[in-house]
């Protein structure tokens, strides 16, 4: 798979879960937690019984996808076999594959308490419970269902949580559902990856449009994921950028699943340079030649900003996060410069500003 070396954060988790103890993993986003646990998943199941002893919950489709794909690359020659099931898909196929028999089984809170309800699923022999993103899951809501589905499981699993914060709930949920973990931290918290060179342009919000063009313009050929904070921003965004020439996509949570897969299609393998999205969407790219993380509408809070511009630099590769500052969003930049660093941000002029 390409690997030489662990990351930090498979450093520190992998050892533990292969032993058999409980750990809460705080990393940034892009730093290859997916392996740090899906390593110990395929050592601890037994690829000779048919019974599902592994469940990753992460909190959207896209997410389920990535993670199931990575796991199954990683259990590739073990006899493994990895179930995504997550909403919006056909439960037909997914009641299908979970029949054919598999060990690991990595979905969406919702979709797995419907196949706990409909009896085609049984988490009795499950032995690896992973909580994916659940600073994410919790800010959704899926606090209830989590504590559902975790009661649902043996007292004696082994569990596991990441999230890229540690608020007050999720140490709640860690002292509730976790026996004695390990508090493992790779890196500072909410910081962003060293790889990325961040940038700031203040446009005035009816600019906006153009201001992208200009940025686009600027980084020909290069790939960019750009965030807006609704669907329908997203919308509107992809309509006038597709007047203006550009060849553009964009992905929500509005959008049919196999839209959303076709989209996403297209914007792994290259063939589509620009993608926008809402933030909840994009929990689950994880694209590692993103050259660009464009704010379009800035972050409201200091962790979504981190989460966002790590969707670049994956992995050690360089990128650019780009973010416009409006006349509406100066407390928002205040706190996240405040946090990140003044110098660590610069700012620049737009032409359109320059040209007056």
């Amino acid at each position: 798979m390409g690997y030489t070396q662990p990351t930090p954060i498979q450093a520190l988790v992998t050892r533990p879960m292969i032993e058999g103890r409980d750990v809460v993993g705080q990393a940034q986003t892009g730093t290859g937690k997916t392996a740090g646990f899906g390593v110990p998943i395929v050592n601890i199941v037994d690829g000779d019984k048919l019974s599902v002893q592994a469940l990753v919950l992460v909190p959207t489709r896209e997410l389920a996808q990535q993670v199931s794909d990575e796991i199954a690359r990683i259990a590739k020659y073990s006899h493994i076999e990895v179930v995504a099931v997550y909403g919006g898909a056909p439960l037909g196929s997914q009641v299908r594959a979970l029949e054919r028999g598999a060990q690991i089984v990595v979905g969406t809170p919702g979709r797995i308490l419907d196949h706990l309800g409909r009896g085609t699923l049984n988490l009795g022999g499950v032995r690896v419970l992973v909580l994916d993103e659940a600073d994410q899951m919790l800010d959704i809501g899926f606090l209830p269902d989590i504590r559902r589905i975790l009661r649902l499981t043996p007292r004696d699993r082994l569990t596991a949580m990441f999230s890229a914060t540690v608020p007050a709930p999720i140490k709640r949920l860690a002292h509730s559902y976790l026996h004695d973990p390990e508090w493992l931290l790779a890196g500072e918290e909410t910081r962003p990856v060293n790889e990325v060179e961040q940038v700031c342009y203040e446009v005035a919000n009816q600019d906006k449009p153009e201001a992208l063009a200009e940025v686009i313009q600027t980084h020909s050929g290069e790939q960019s994921l750009i965030f807006c904070r609704t669907q329908i921003a997203v919308d509107r965004v992809v309509r006038i950028l597709r007047r203006k020439g550009h060849s553009i996509e964009g992905i929500h949570g509005g959008m049919p699943q196999g839209e959303r897969n076709a989209v996403m299609g297209r914007f792994r393998s290259g063939e589509a340079k620009l993608l926008v999205s809402t933030n909840l969407t994009a929990r689950g790219i994880d694209v590692p030649t993103v050259e660009n993380v464009i704010n379009y509408d800035i972050p409201e809070s200091v962790e979504e900003y981190v989460h966002r511009i790590g969707r670049t630099a994956r992995m050690g590769r360089p990128g650019t996060a780009i973010t416009f500052l409006s006349e509406w969003d100066i407390e928002f930049y205040d706190a996240i410069e405040s946090h990140i660093g003044a110098d660590q941000i610069e700012r620049r002029a737009l032409a359109l500003y320059r040209r007056g």
